[in-house]
């Protein structure tokens, strides 16, 4: 309910009116079903995006952790192309029927990728292409409204970029979860999905804590605040991950190593492949692939640090997420929002999709030495753009004068 106004208080006719009761129960009625749907998507989610590279180098030999980063970008690029076109069907047509046809869509996707090790060549496109109608299937449908005036577009599009990186810094994280662990600690994969999935689902618990935490906390100190605040404890914890010290990785040729035995005949040689070979043909080597140049010089990430940082990362993000979205919506005022919601799903869609592939090529190529130093400057960077835009970035009715703040 917005509430009435004082008879001598001049307000838009926006602010007066009145919610009925059996409105109230029908709009929190929906919005229950809303937190039970963003529920059960998170879960499905959070199970297919930790075995999404084990899954991969299953299928197909040929996939490296570079094209990990397009598969799990699909996702958003499906997402971003079909939103305009079921919000523009919405407009036109019964809410139910573009409803219908997305899950509908997202259903036969997800049998797509249930199967895409079936077919004898080519595994990991026809996984790319079942990611994409995934993402497509899951567009959200949101109606358009008009656009407002009196707002502070510079306020607008600030929060939009705070927005973008801080999805942007999730999305890269999760998705290097599995290489990481399994290149710095030879994790076979069945132990990178359990406990990769243990790690997120440890995440998980913390945001709730955190999300309860900095509800009250904003009272206190304010939501600007506590961004700067979840951006340095981020930057902290990228910071953390760097690799130092004296200590490599496991290399995947080493096991081929301890196999040469001096003199041993070339037929004991042969035979000694062919037993290994047998006994396991069906599973992968582990450790940092040779391939990788950077695995012979960089020092390994301990388990410490590693642990660390995903607690620094699980503190600072949901932290950052929460405050970005309350901040955005009071930046809006109390008109709809529809059209400037709509461009904060877009930022958070492209960060979806830029994240993944960026740390994934970095990463491959580089190392996690310069991936996360990467990291670390674009934070940097994110932290420099709030400070200058840190006075804007208040309610719409503080600027317009109707509170103080």
């Amino acid at each position: 309910m917005l509430g009435k106004r004082s008879a001598t208080e001049p307000q838009p006719v926006e602010w007066d009116i009145i919610e009925t009761e059996e409105h109230y129960k029908s709009r929190w009625r929906s919005i229950r079903i809303l937190y039970l749907t963003m529920f059960l998507s998170s879960v499905g989610f959070s199970i297919v995006i930790m075995s999404i590279w084990p899954y991969l180098q299953k299928i197909d030999q040929t996939a490296d952790a570079s094209f990990l980063g397009w598969v799990i970008a699909s996702f958003s690029i499906g997402q971003m192309v079909a939103s305009p076109i079921f919000g523009l069907w919405s407009n036109h047509r019964p809410r139910k029927e573009p409803l219908v046809i997305s899950i509908f869509i997202s259903v036969a996707a997800n049998c797509l990728y249930a199967y895409v090790h079936v077919p004898a060549s080519h595994n990991k496109y026809y996984m790319l292409a079942a990611r994409g109608l995934v993402g497509f299937g899951a567009a959200r449908i949101d109606e358009v409204q008009d656009s407002q005036g009196n707002i502070d577009q510079v306020a607008v599009v600030a929060t939009n970029v705070l927005f973008f990186v801080i999805l942007f810094i999730f999305a890269l994280f999760e998705t290097i979860l599995a290489p990481l662990t399994m290149d710095m600690y030879a994790w076979t994969q069945e132990q990178a999905v359990l406990y990769n999935g243990i790690i997120l689902a440890a995440l998980g618990v913390e945001a709730v804590v955190i999300f309860m935490g900095v509800k009250l906390l904003s009272k206190k100190i304010g939501e600007r605040a506590i961004l700067l605040g979840g951006l340095i404890v981020v930057w902290v914890g990228f910071f953390i991950l760097l690799p130092w010290g004296s200590q490599f990785p496991k290399i995947q040729w080493e096991d081929l190593h301890n196999n040469s035995i001096p003199n041993t005949t070339f037929g004991e040689i042969m035979i000694g492949f062919w037993k290994s070979a047998r006994e396991y043909h069906t599973e992968r080597p582990v450790g940092c692939p040779v391939e990788q140049a950077w695995c012979l010089y960089t020092p390994v990430i301990h388990l410490a640090q590693f642990f660390t940082s995903a607690v620094l990362v699980g503190i600072g993000y949901p932290a950052c997420n929460v405050m970005s979205y309350t901040l955005y919506s009071k930046i809006l005022g109390p008109k709809p929002q529809g059209v400037y919601m709509g461009w904060l799903t877009a930022s958070g869609s492209g960060a979806r999709i830029l994240g993944p592939v960026f740390i994934s090529h970095v990463y491959t190529y580089l190392g996690p030495r310069w991936a996360f130093s990467l990291v670390c400057v674009i934070i940097l960077l994110t932290i420099t753009l709030l400070g200058a835009v840190y006075k804007r970035l208040i309610a719409f009715s503080v600027r317009c004068g109707r509170i103080q703040e």
